[in-house]
């Protein structure tokens, strides 16, 4: 790696330790914590690359990226930044920066970002209107390495005019993303339109769906839920799209690939729809953000008038444990409720265990699918268990309590097999006669002997 890499940053560990790894790599480093002195060192001509925080001392690092582009075009910007919503990824794209890490970050992905940076010139930026834009008010927030990459991959097709496929789990915010990616993007002023089953009904819902959009954008909203009648309305409507055809967005929580397979969804209508393809991830996927997420809708509501809340350390801890079934949503209207119904100002861990539910008692081994094996079986049982406790730990004793599940039907079966045999049976299972007539014992199991040809 070779060039000069401007680092500014007022968290002085952070400073060093790029300093110290862009050394090694071979890179001249200049590191400030003060927005001013990077302007300046920009203005001088110093520097190849800038890596900046965005919250300094003396100003936003997002504010400096278009004067730094009109006083050295091409330069490129890495921005780093503690603020880990889509906002900033967006804010950033939309600022022309390079590349954006969340924080914390990890050192040799942002090692590699900086060498291509170095080696790669940034085309030259084409100015922007500033507009107000919506508020940071959206509940997509994460540092987790699936939202970071969700955050990128939303700022880099906002502008095109490819079509959006939004996929994901109920309740995971794909509706949002598909609002965020339009309220961004050139066609912010223009009207954006949720067209369902009841939109696209009739002869003329279409048409009506298309003269509302007025060129903004249209977002299908459950696309795999639509019936054969309203997919070939939609396949229709795309076909008669001309020069001023709004932006194409559709949501889905249905396997569509699936759903083509068997018959059930249009091969041509999700080629149409399926220009860029966005996963949104589940909470269960991204544990690290449960924290943030209720954090967030906490001080939404204190915004809107609730009174202040915080969460005691082992309450959060319990949040953080649940699988939220339910997604973002769940957890918001978890998060309303304990607000509404906590007395006091710190949220308690009993206050969370009522509104999340009592544990469920554990369920007898059900039937899988032939041709599974045991272990696959036994690992789709205790997803299931564990799924049913909805993330918060099943009572102590779970070691116990599985192997009893499982020697209960071996030790019958395998005595069953055997007429009856302790002693066949013992040597079946590869264990002392004693420790089966203990495990017989303690099982409850009832003996009966009887000739078995095995």
């Amino acid at each position: 790696m070779d060039g000069t890499v401007l680092v500014a940053d007022d968290d002085r560990t952070i400073r060093t330790v790029l300093t110290q790894a862009l050394t090694r790599a071979g890179c001249k480093v200049h590191a400030t914590s003060s927005l001013t002195t990077l302007m300046r060192w920009v203005e001088e001509g110093k520097g190849d690359l800038v890596i900046s925080d965005v919250m300094m001392p003396d100003g936003n690092g997002l504010e400096m990226l278009p004067k730094i582009a009109e006083e050295r075009p091409g330069l490129p910007v890495i921005v780093i930044s503690a603020q880990n919503t889509i906002m900033t990824a967006i804010q950033a794209a939309e600022a022309e920066a390079y590349d954006y890490l969340p924080k914390p970050f990890d050192l040799p992905d942002l090692m590699k970002r900086a060498g291509r940076a170095l080696e790669v010139k940034r085309r030259a930026p084409t100015p922007r209107q500033a507009d107000d834009g919506p508020s940071d008010d959206l509940p997509l927030v994460g540092r987790t390495t699936q939202m970071q990459a969700l955050y990128r991959l939303v700022a880099r097709v906002m502008n095109t005019d490819l079509p959006v496929m939004i996929t994901g789990e109920s309740g995971t915010g794909k509706s949002l993303i598909a609002k965020a990616i339009h309220d961004f993007s050139d066609r912010r002023t223009l009207p954006f339109v949720v067209a369902g089953a009841a939109e696209l009904s009739g002869m003329d819902g279409p048409a009506t769906v298309l003269s509302r959009a007025r060129g903004g954008s249209i977002l299908f909203d459950e696309v795999g839920d639509l019936d054969e009648e309203a997919q070939a309305r939609i396949v229709r409507m795309l076909d008669s799209f001309t020069d001023n055809a709004p932006r194409i967005m559709a949501t889905s929580q249905a396997d569509l690939t699936a759903k083509m397979e068997s018959g059930a969804f249009r091969q041509d209508l999700f080629y149409r729809l399926s220009g860029v393809t966005i996963n949104v991830p589940s909470l269960r996927e991204r544990v690290d953000d449960i924290p943030l997420l209720a954090e967030h809708f906490l001080a939404k509501m204190e915004r809107d008038g609730a009174p202040v809340r915080k969460f005691a350390a082992d309450a959060m801890e319990l949040i953080r444990a649940y699988s939220w079934p339910g997604n973002v949503r769940q957890l918001e209207n978890a998060v309303r409720r304990l607000v509404v119904t906590s007395p006091e100002e710190e949220i308690t861990k009993p206050e969370v265990q009522m509104i999340l539910g009592n544990q469920p008692a554990m369920e007898p081994l059900s039937g899988n699918a032939e041709g599974d094996k045991l272990s696959a079986s036994v690992a789709k049982h205790l997803r299931r268990y564990f799924d049913l406790h909805g993330g918060v730990l099943p009572p102590p004793g779970l070691y116990q309590r599985v192997l009893r599940e499982v020697e209960l039907p071996l030790i019958e079966i395998a005595l069953d097999a055997t007429g009856g045999n302790q002693a066949k049976c013992a040597d079946l299972l590869g264990i002392n006669r004693n420790t089966l007539r203990k495990k017989i014992t303690d099982l409850d199991i009832h003996v009966t002997r009887r000739r078995k040809l095995m």
